[in-house]
């Protein structure tokens, strides 16, 4: 178990800095009126994927007997971030423009937001 939530805690913030980053390069990007590469693209996929990750591990820590000190509520934001990353990329499928940094961008800055709140409620 404590590997797990080791695992688990480490993961949340490496999700926040890798959200950051994602945040802060679509938000270059939309502000100096280019468009998004297949790079971003993809290493936006790779955060909604670490995510999901991050869920199992913390599924598995909850499986193990570890809980959460604010119980439900880290687990909402958990879910959302799960959730919403992929309903923003889907989204945008296909619209190669400005608009999708925008959604993009704007997405990345949700979820980092979301992460802060699950570790603080972990």
């Amino acid at each position: 178990m404590d590997v797990v939530s080791f695992l688990h805690g480490y993961g949340a913030r490496v999700l926040v800095v890798f959200a950051v980053v994602l945040a802060l390069w679509g938000s270059y990007h939309y502000f100096r009126d280019r468009r998004l590469s297949g790079g971003f693209r993809s290493t936006y996929l790779i955060m909604a994927a670490v995510t999901a990750l991050q869920g199992l591990l913390g599924l598995a820590a909850l499986l193990l007997g570890a809980h959460p000190t604010q119980g439900l509520l880290h687990m909402v934001y958990g879910i959302f971030a799960v959730l919403f990353l992929p309903g923003a990329y889907a989204y945008t499928r296909g619209n190669d423009s400005r608009r999708e940094a925008l959604i993009l961008a704007g997405a990345s800055w949700i979820v980092t937001i979301a992460y802060f709140r699950g570790i603080s409620t972990g």
